[in-house]
């Protein structure tokens, strides 16, 4: 079958294009690995007009809710792993999943945002689920009683501290820099909360435990000293990277790997847009990636002609 439209993504920019291509009648496929993208991993979003205060995982419900309500092709709990050509001058696509199904289309839209950015230190795949997170939302009631760090202080690192101190016992922070980077706000609730103990010029060296994690290994960057910290669960909050993965063979991307993109959200590759956090668009926000997701698909339509 060839569809007019795939979008791979299932965040608010896939999920805002995936609207406005079934209202203008777009023959769309949309393979999302995840819903929410990032959006599902905020505790509370306050910044996204018409709610006042809402959570990640309320604000994605709604998102998906209102695509639901179109006509349009879904694959949930996808992961694409391979585009390419397979015509000419009016290119057609071939994109075929990790479960081996292929599909074809006239035009594509990457909206496939960003995944957390690991520590790359030793031990560190080996605990994951097993203490160690990503996702705070996700794990946070699994640490009542606990004792937890967070590695980062910036704004995820400092609301997952928050979060998770609605549960655990004691949090650390441990944060590279001098000082935390969290909005001035964040801030200061974290100094409010008896809870949550920063640590500042940290590095992390080191992740140990059994079949369960049991603490990290850090380095005072200003002493050089070599320092122990016994924790019940790690929390990993150091930004993320850009998930171009299946398309960086096809298209130019940026020093960052995020996928260059004109203004009708083009990319290099005629047929192939782009839209949301896995772009180089300045600001990674939630509104802004819906508002680019609208343009991709009002960009796909012109370019279909329709």
């Amino acid at each position: 079958m060839l569809y007019e439209l795939i979008i791979i993504g299932g965040g608010p920019a896939a999920i805002t294009a995936g609207i406005y291509a079934a209202r203008k009648k777009v023959k769309t496929l949309l393979i999302c690995a995840d819903w929410g993208g990032q959006m599902a991993y905020a505790p509370d979003i306050e910044n996204y007009p018409g709610f006042e205060k809402i959570t990640g995982i309320e604000l994605v419900n709604k998102f998906k809710q209102h695509l639901k309500n179109y006509p349009i092709e879904i694959l949930e709990h996808i992961r694409v792993e391979k585009i390419e050509t397979i015509s000419g001058d009016s290119p057609i696509f071939k994109i075929r999943t990790l479960k081996g199904e292929e599909f074809q289309t006239k035009a594509i839209i990457v909206a496939t945002g960003k995944v957390p950015r690991k520590l790359n230190i030793p031990k560190e795949e080996e605990f994951i689920g097993k203490g160690i997170s990503f996702c705070a939302i996700c794990d946070a009631p699994l640490y009542k009683d606990k004792v937890v760090a967070v590695i980062g202080g910036g704004n995820s690192g400092c609301d997952s501290s928050l979060l998770l101190s609605q549960y655990a016992k004691k949090i650390y922070i441990l944060q590279f820099g001098p000082n935390l980077t969290c909005d001035v706000s964040t801030r200061e609730k974290i100094r409010e909360n008896k809870k949550i103990q920063v640590i500042t010029n940290a590095q992390v060296k080191e992740i140990y435990g059994d079949k369960f994690i049991k603490g990290i290994k850090y380095q005072d960057r200003t002493s050089k000293e070599i320092k122990n910290l016994d924790i019940d669960g790690l929390f990993i909050a150091i930004g993320s990277l850009p998930a171009s993965h299946p398309i960086k063979e096809m298209i130019k991307l940026n020093e960052d790997g995020e996928i260059i993109i004109d203004k009708n959200n083009m990319t290099s590759q005629k047929g192939i847009f782009a839209a949301g956090d896995v772009t180089d668009v300045c600001f990674k926000q939630i509104i802004i990636a819906a508002g680019e997701g609208a343009k991709a698909a009002l960009s796909v339509c012109k370019y279909l002609g329709k």
